[in-house]
């Protein structure tokens, strides 16, 4: 557990935004991605964020449960399902360094993708209907959220690209990051990652988590959409390049 309290701050500060991502912003979930990986090491802090992370869910589900809906989530479930798979095979066998830069890779794809819908919106929209884009990213998010926690971006991206309305977008995630990270529980454990230890650090960290939440959606009601997708690509985007460079 850590006790010099510079440290602690840092860590509660990555729960802080744990709590903003399951609000909306998800690509802020990406600072919480470097720093849990900074303080506790890449491996170790996969393990420690699932409890915050369900917690966060918990808390986001009923608020956001009169937006979006099921239906688009079991759509998503299968290749995600598979990239879980995936995602825990490599994390049993592949370094701290080597999976940071894997996360990395995974979140600059999707923000190319949304660069690219940005940039030529009639081939991204066509591209987006197909029946392999769905199932690309939902392979992709499975993988990153196995390796990293860090689906975030990929799955919201996703969303964007299918043109679903802010809130919509929200009540979506909510659902499936709930149902993802109940799955990912026993993955984690049979890896060791979750541990008595991890989960006494939980503890100290949640109250992070509860301020981001209600922090995220007082804001999330006051940023308007394009600010949103603007704010997901930036965040995304550097903390890919933090994840593969640094």
């Amino acid at each position: 557990m850590l006790s010099h309290p510079s440290i602690y701050a840092l860590a509660l500060l990555a729960a802080f935004c744990i709590g903003l991502s399951k609000a909306g912003f998800s690509g802020i979930s990406m600072v919480s991605v470097i720093l849990l990986a900074e303080i506790y090491g890449a491996k170790a802090s996969v393990g420690l964020a699932l409890p915050l992370l369900i917690a966060a869910d918990l808390m986001a589900y009923p608020a956001f449960l009169k937006h979006g809906s099921w239906q688009p989530v079991w759509k998503m479930l299968g290749p995600a399902l598979v990239g879980l798979a995936l995602g825990w095979w490599m994390l049993g066998r592949i370094s701290d360094a080597d999976s940071r830069r894997v996360i990395g890779v995974c979140v600059l794809a999707m923000v190319a993708m949304q660069t690219l819908r940005k940039m030529r919106p009639e081939f991204f929209h066509r591209l987006a209907g197909s029946r392999g884009f769905g199932l690309g990213a939902g392979v992709l998010g499975g993988f990153s959220t196995m390796l990293a926690n860090a689906a975030g971006p990929v799955i919201q991206l996703y969303l964007m690209a299918r043109k679903i309305p802010k809130m919509e977008l929200i009540g979506i995630g909510a659902r499936f990051f709930l149902l993802i990270n109940l799955i990912k529980v026993p993955l984690n454990a049979k890896l060791a990652l979750i541990t008595t230890e991890s989960l006494l650090e939980n503890v100290r960290l949640l109250p992070g988590v509860i301020l981001g939440i209600f922090g995220g959606k007082w804001l999330i009601q006051r940023v308007p959409q394009a600010a949103f997708e603007w704010m997901i690509v930036i965040f995304s985007s550097i903390a890919g390049l933090r994840l593969i460079f640094w």
